[in-house]
């Protein structure tokens, strides 16, 4: 309870900065994070959720239908945070939010009619992470680790791209985790596409399976790749690069640097490497939370790193990836989306020894 006081304060100070008399919340993950992890969606490939939640300076306001209201009070358990339900027949809710805002002069977290947009400011509120978000997310980076690992190791030539996002997605489920990007791509398509969306193509010797896990609203991400047979030297000088541009930004982000400075390290990294452009080809990450990225990094971000934010750079070079989820601390940092048993890389940075994954070689 104390939790949700808190992102309460967060919020009407928002409001207090911009001379607000309310805040809307509508989208799945400013709801999710509002509320502690509630799960306020039905159709998962929608950006809102089910659930409005209106902030005032005197009320906190839960506007759903009537189908929603059960599950909501019984399995979310929403009505002991102290929220008052307004549950409104299902054909009616957007008329029911016009009604509670009229006259408010009232920000948002996405696009509202008549309403500031907050939504910036708010995503970098979710990305501040409290200490039980931070165990949350080391527990789903595991959860995740364990999805991957196994879709991994079931792979075999003549498997569908789709067949192979079905592994991963069933072995996310089975685990309790939603997989809200899933991207595979097998050969030449790795080599040609950065977002690759599952096609009937089969797999020969090479895939790339993406996994975007969602659970208690937060999202970790991760990538893998397996090889079957002998490695072609193009391959190796790749992901050796890449590594070294992984465990380099990795180094960098470190509490008080600005995103700017980490950008800056991966293109030097990048060009040392003998790929300097290659980062303009795909964007590197940022800041992980209820969104896979509450927002990217770029060489202008004046951002800053804050101990207990999760991390999720994603390096690449045509034909390999390296990306995992990496919670900061004071004096050093987690990756939390570590699988146990793969083969990494070993890359020294400024005087430090860093690990990052290999492809998974299988005869």
């Amino acid at each position: 309870m104390s939790d949700i006081s808190g992102k309460l304060s967060l919020l009407r100070n928002l409001a207090d900065r911009y001379a607000l008399d309310a805040i809307l919340l509508q989208r799945v993950s400013s709801v999710a994070w509002a509320t502690g992890g509630a799960s306020a969606y039905v159709n998962v490939a929608r950006s809102n959720a089910e659930v409005s939640l209106l902030i005032t300076r005197n009320n906190q306001v839960l506007i759903t239908n009537n189908i929603e209201e059960t599950r909501l009070e019984k399995e979310e358990r929403l009505a002991s945070q102290g929220w008052d339900f307004q549950i409104t027949p299902w054909y009616e809710k957007g008329s029911t939010i016009q009604g509670l805002t009229k006259g408010l002069k009232l920000g948002a977290d996405d696009c509202f009619p008549r309403a500031l947009d907050l939504s910036g400011e708010i995503a970098h509120l979710r990305v501040n992470l409290n200490l039980e978000e931070g165990q949350h997310f080391r527990i789903l980076g595991q959860l995740c680790a364990q999805a991957m690992d196994a879709a991994a190791r079931s792979v075999r030539p003549g498997l569908t791209e789709y067949e192979i996002a079905g592994l991963l997605a069933g072995e996310a489920e089975a685990r309790g985790l939603q997989a809200i990007v899933n991207l595979i791509a097998v050969d030449e398509r790795i080599f040609n596409f950065r977002h690759p969306l599952p096609t009937d193509k089969k797999l020969d010797r090479y895939v790339m399976m993406v996994l975007c896990g969602r659970r208690w609203g937060l999202v970790c991400s991760l990538t893998r790749l397996v090889h079957f047979g002998n490695l072609p030297d193009e391959i190796r000088r790749k992901k050796e690069a890449v590594a070294h541009v992984d465990a380099a930004m990795i180094t960098a982000t470190r509490p008080d640097r600005t995103l700017g400075q980490i950008f800056t390290a991966a293109q030097e990294a990048y060009a040392a490497v003998g790929y300097p452009d290659e980062w303009r080809l795909h964007h590197q990450g940022g800041p992980a939370g209820y969104e896979p990225r509450e927002y990217i990094a770029t060489p202008a971000s004046k951002d800053t790193v804050i101990a207990g934010q999760v991390y999720a750079w994603n390096p690449s070079i045509a034909g390999y990836k390296s990306e995992d989820s990496v919670l900061i601390g004071e004096a050093g940092f987690e990756i939390l989306s570590a699988i146990p048993g793969w083969p990494t890389m070993k890359v020294e940075v400024v005087g430090q020894i860093i690990e990052r994954p290999d492809i998974l070689l299988v005869d």
